[in-house]
């Protein structure tokens, strides 16, 4: 595999993707015009909203799209499509214009959080890798912002790394930054995304040693007493009075990995202000959940660590999202746009061209979700909230969006956004979207 081959996301995509510009190539139908869009048909999970998170991930996979030689190679040697459709490949740059909700923003079924213009043929072929993106990053989004509610202002980290693919726990860790979470121990996300990193040590490092005093002793030799000390390898009660003994009472915080929370985290923090550590810190990171969180909230515990809960959605691991053709021109006519819809049963889509807004009350509240039906460049009238912002216009990226400064305005976009939803909205228990979609 070459340099570039590692680069190009082209192949990260179905095959059916490609037999559909094949025939679309082979009848002409290739560059009709079109609008594609993405949404959800409904929550999942029972969930009350859903955070929309891997723009800027999408966009740097598109701007990648790529068939080289290795990838053209591939296609030829394994017939899966004709030698003109590989000379049209060979050189495609997408080169139409994506609108879409901002990075963090909170969705509700039925609303395109997505809108695609572009020939058939350069906009088909992007549907996996949208889905994939989109349908994991908000899975994972989702369920951390609920944690995040959950914990109330007491910070979270990201620990999931060795529960997803090596892939997945890079995107994972930037999805539950953009939703609220503090850190992640995934060195990854920190690199490429910008995303706070954090971690000291396992039980393997206590084990490795011949006593737990000698362990917490080189941690902190190499930490300094600010560190955390890991103290449920054998007995809490034993492990936190060696921790202060060593570190002194400025040691930085104790972590929990095991037990009964709710009523071990009391015990570790009478005991702590008994050795006078009153300012020591207690972090949980025994499979948390946002139900789990909650029931702690009115435990003495300064900040939690998530790991498989986050990272496959706290059961949800896919955020249901479909990408449509909802009109193209029509080239038997006067070049007048044509709604198309899907009507299969349980399935059904709506046709045209959509523009999405939040509707407010006066207190600026978010009342519901006004999807408006609109001609081409038609903007609604409507005193709502605009969700959609450009993304690629005419093949070139909105390069705000990429990178750590893109995870950055998207975490405090979905700070800015979850303030106008309902309180409703923050019950930990199933029901119904918190706003109404409606279509105008």
């Amino acid at each position: 595999m070459t340099e570039s081959s590692a680069l190009s996301s082209a192949l990260l995509t179905d095959r059916y993707e490609l037999t559909m510009l094949d025939a679309a190539l082979l009848d002409g139908t290739y560059d009709r015009e079109c609008v594609f869009e993405a949404f959800t048909r409904h929550l999942p999970g029972g969930r009350r909203y859903g955070i929309l998170a891997g723009t800027g991930r999408l966009l740097e996979l598109i701007d990648r799209f790529r068939f080289g030689d290795d990838e053209l190679a591939y296609l030829r040697d394994n017939r899966v499509v004709r030698q003109e459709t590989l000379d049209w490949l060979a050189d495609y740059r997408f080169s139409g214009t994506i609108r879409g909700y901002r990075e963090g923003e909170v969705y509700f079924p039925g609303s395109p959080f997505l809108i695609v213009d572009a020939p058939f043929a350069e906009g088909v072929i992007l549907e996996t890798l949208i889905l994939s993106v989109f349908n994991y990053d908000s899975a994972v989004a989702s369920a951390a912002a609920r944690m995040v509610t959950a914990a109330n202002g007491r910070p979270i980290a990201e620990m999931g790394s060795r529960r997803a693919s090596e892939r997945s726990a890079v995107s994972a860790a930037r999805a539950a930054y953009v939703a609220g979470f503090s850190a992640t121990s995934n060195l990854e996300a920190g690199r490429t995304w910008g995303v706070p990193t954090m971690g000291t040590a396992a039980h393997a490092f206590t084990l490795l040693h011949d006593t737990e005093e000698d362990a917490f002793r080189a941690q902190v030799s190499a930490m300094g007493p600010g560190t955390t000390l890991l103290v449920d390898t054998f007995d809490v009660e034993t492990a936190i009075e060696t921790a202060v003994r060593v570190a002194g009472p400025e040691l930085g915080a104790i972590r929990l990995d095991s037990g009964d929370l709710p009523k071990l985290v009391r015990q570790v923090r009478d005991q702590l202000d008994r050795l006078g550590a009153t300012s020591t810190r207690i972090t949980v990171t025994n499979d948390l959940d946002e139900f789990t969180i909650a029931a702690l909230s009115s435990s003495p515990v300064d900040s939690y660590g998530v790991g498989t809960s986050v990272v496959t959605g706290s059961g949800s691991p896919a955020s249901g999202m479909v990408y449509k053709l909802v009109a193209h021109r029509d080239r038997d006519g006067d070049g007048e746009w044509v709604a198309v819809a899907k009507k299969s049963d349980g399935k059904p889509s709506i046709g045209g061209r959509k523009h999405p807004v939040r509707r407010l009350d006066a207190s600026g509240r978010a009342v519901a979700e006004v999807v408006h039906i609109v001609e081409a460049g038609d903007t609604p009238d409507d005193t709502g909230r605009d969700l959609l912002v450009p993304l690629i216009t005419d093949g070139e990226l909105h390069r705000e969006h990429l990178g750590p400064e893109g995870t950055r305005r998207a975490r405090e976009h979905r700070e800015t956004a979850m303030r106008e939803l309902p309180d409703q909205a923050f019950r930990l228990g199933r029901g119904d979207p918190v706003l109404p979609t409606i279509f105008a």
